[in-house]
Parts: structure tokens; C-alpha cells; sequence
């Protein structure tokens, strides 16, 4: 190493001194990293402020972090180099630094016959994940906009009926790249989502900080209400009472899927770590904390937990916990491989009716997707553990060819 020293041209404090410039923005990109999980050099995620001191380190004045603000949340564009309102030598410098926007290619499409969308993002390092985009149109004419956003590359909890379990886990997403997942709905459907549920690929809670920072983002910089917005959980111990300590307006979302705690175990794996008692009782706290109403998730499995025996005791189990709770009731979604069935109508009818006599507010989920493999639970891709190949780099992102106004 010292005779590499002395063989230098100029001396060592000329060769390692950063400029003032650089100086500056490392020195951003430092705090930033710490507070968003080692984001520093991804523009998506970062508020208006934070724009404008990136701009200032780069010697730029703050108005440009007002225009870098504007392009990356309302223009909603891609990448550094179509920000034609900024320098470009700016543009540049930002590029050199290491700065990206942090939107992510998508990869395929599907489309099911009743308009739903599913899309493949290919992140940076190959992986592949899902988002749905779900449009549906009320009475009124108008279109409501759903992006169902995964927050993992898979899911280690591995729940028996659903399909991302079985897949297995590749790693968490980032704030940025959870975000993204609602551009990209926006862009292919050319209209502004107007609700967000974290029901996708993974466990939210076993990824708290990012979806916490990707929420925040999404309310504050995309500006989705936060009781447009639903975070989903099987039951992660102690997460409940972190997430109720912020006091968001979103819904919780449990995915409950049985009465007991016996048969929970069957269908949920991780339910051994979590009693029942011990999730409930979490609940009602966090309802008490918030002032939140939880909402239980129920998948109906034929032959399972589908009887008005279960229904009952599910409307028992509620009440010992409180009152205001609702039952959104699922029946299953068929995927390859699962010795599961879908209940008959009859049976779903039965076991609804058998909540409403018990005072519990019930609804049944529509099943939207299906044929496109995007309903719930069917959130799957043979990639989610092994990253593409190397060639895939020069495949060309896929936009749908067609016109999506949304026919709901």
C-alpha cells in the first residue's frame, strides 16, 4: 500500500478531497440513509423538504427541489433524465452521484375478463413481484381504483391455502418500492387509485418500517386519505401494538380464518407462536388505542371451517373481545396444487346469515381476477426465490395494449 502511495502523481489529500459539492451531498445522502433504510440514492420516498436540501447540496437553489417534487409525485415520471424542467447539468450530476427515480420496469401483464390487472414489476436485483389493480364502478357511475400492493418477495409464513406462501420468501421490499407498485397501477390504468390494501405479496407486519414509511408517502405525497388505506396481517406478535402506537386512520385488517385456536393452526402455521386469546386481545386494544374498528378476514374452505357450527362460534369468539368488529368473508380461491375447495354459494349464504343473527357485521368478497390468477390468495410467480437470468436485463418493459378506461 505505501508504495502505491509513493507512486501517486499529486499528492494523497488532492486525490481523496471531495468538493464542497459532494461533500454536501454525501452528507445528505448519509442522513437519508439512515432514516429510510439505506434509500439514500432513490428519489421515491423522499418529501418536498428533503427535495429541496438534496438540491441545495448540489449547489442547486430550493426551487428545484420543488420541481423534482413535482415530476416525481404529480408528473410521475421515470427516470432523471425526462425531468427536461431542470438543468441538465443537474440532471447529470444527480446521475453521476448515484441518484435514480426508484420506478422499477413491469415486467408482464395479465388482464382478467373482468378487469382486473395484474402486474409483474422486475426490481433491481431481478426479482419479480406482484400488484393488482382492482376497478370497480358503483351505482353512481363512478370507478373506484384499488392497488393491491405487495410488501415481501414472497411470504415465510406459509399459510396452507394460499398460493405466495407456498412460493416461499426471497427478502422484504423497500419503502420506495412498495410505492411504486401505485404508480404503476395509475400508469397502466391512466387514473388516480383512490385506495390502497397491503393484501399482497408477504406480511406487512414482518416489514413495519417500510410499510410504514410507504404509507406516509402514499398519504402525504401521493395523497391517498389514510382511511382509503388497509394494512393486512395474519397475527405477528407484538407488531399490533406497534402499529396502534402511531395512531394511523387506516383499517387493520386480521386474517382470522378460523374460531379456535386448534383449527387456526392447521390453516395458519405461525398461529402456534400467536394464540388466539393473545391476537384478540391485541385487537380490542387497538381499537381502544384508535378508535379503529378491526376488520377480520375469513377464508372459506369447504369442508373446513366453513360450517354454521364455525360461524357461531366465530360470532362467541367476537363478542368476549368486544363490539363493533366486521367479517369480511372470502371463499376460496382454487390454485394449483391445494387440496382445498371452494365452498358452494349455499354454504357461504348459510354461514353469513349465521353471523348477521349473531349481530356481527358481514360482508362476502366479490372474487375479482380469477381468471388471471390475481384474486386473493393467488398471488404467485415462479421467480420469487431464484432472480431471472442475466439476459432478462435487455427485455423490454410490457405495457398492456389496450386502452384501460375501466368498465368496472
Amino acid at each position: 500500500m505505501m508504495s502505491l502511495l509513493h507512486h501517486c502523481s499529486m499528492p494523497l489529500a488532492r486525490v481523496v478531497r471531495p468538493s464542497p459539492r459532494t461533500r454536501a451531498a454525501v452528507s445528505f445522502a448519509t442522513s437519508c440513509s439512515t432514516r429510510t433504510n439505506s434509500q439514500s440514492q432513490v428519489l421515491l420516498g423522499l418529501s418536498e423538504n428533503d427535495l429541496q436540501q438534496l438540491s441545495l447540496s448540489f449547489g442547486q437553489q430550493g426551487f428545484r427541489g420543488k420541481q423534482l417534487y413535482h415530476l416525481i409525485y404529480k408528473r410521475k415520471l421515470r427516470d432523471i433524465q425526462e425531468f427536461i424542467q431542470v438543468p441538465q447539468a443537474f440532471r447529470n450530476e444527480l446521475e453521476e452521484a448515484g441518484w435514480k427515480v426508484g420506478r422499477s420496469p413491469i415486467f408482464n401483464t395479465v388482464v382478467a375478463a373482468d378487469g382486473t390487472v395484474k402486474l409483474l414489476l422486475k426490481l433491481e436485483d431481478n426479482r419479480l413481484i406482484e400488484t393488482v389493480g382492482i376497478p370497480v364502478e358503483d351505482d353512481k357511475g363512478s370507478v373506484r381504483l384499488t392497488a393491491c400492493v405487495s410488501s415481501q418477495v414472497g411470504c415465510p409464513l406459509r399459510c396452507s391455502f394460499c398460493a405466495t406462501g407456498k412460493g416461499g420468501f426471497s427478502r422484504n421490499l423497500r419503502s420506495h418500492e412498495i410505492v411504486e407498485q401505485v404508480l404503476a397501477i395509475e400508469e397502466v390504468f391512466k387514473r388516480r387509485v383512490t385506495n390502497v390494501v397491503f393484501m399482497g405479496m408477504g406480511e406487512p407486519m414482518l416489514n413495519l418500517k417500510a410499510v410504514l414509511e410507504a404509507h406516509h408517502c402514499l398519504n402525504k405525497d401521493i395523497q391517498i386519505g389514510q382511511r382509503m388505506m388497509t394494512i393486512s396481517t395474519v397475527g405477528v406478535p407484538n407488531t399490533i401494538k406497534k402499529l396502534a402506537s402511531h395512531k394511523l386512520q387506516s383499517t387493520l385488517a386480521v386474517s382470522l380464518h378460523a374460531p379456535n385456536q386448534k383449527l387456526r393452526e392447521t390453516i395458519v402455521p405461525s398461529a402456534k407462536s400467536y394464540p388466539l386469546d393473545a391476537l384478540m386481545s391485541d385487537c380490542k386494544e387497538y381499537f381502544k388505542e384508535t378508535n379503529r374498528r378491526v376488520s377480520f378476514e375469513y377464508a372459506l374452505l369447504a369442508g373446513i371451517n366453513d360450517a354454521v357450527e364455525h360461524a357461531v362460534e366465530l360470532a362467541k369468539l367476537l363478542h368476549a373481545y368486544g363490539s363493533g368488529y366486521h367479517v369480511n368473508l372470502i371463499p376460496f380461491n382454487p390454485i394449483e396444487g391445494s387440496e382445498y375447495r371452494r365452498p358452494y354459494r349455499k354454504a357461504v349464504q348459510a354461514f353469513s346469515d349465521a353471523l348477521e343473527s349473531s349481530k356481527i357485521t358481514v360482508s362476502v368478497r366479490q372474487t375479482r381476477g380469477l381468471d388471471a390468477n390475481a384474486a386473493c390468495g393467488q398471488l404467485r410467480n415462479n421467480f420469487q426465490k431464484t432472480p431471472l437470468a442475466t439476459d432478462s436485463d435487455n427485455l423490454e418493459p410490457q405495457l398492456p395494449n389496450m386502452d384501460l378506461a375501466v368498465t368496472g
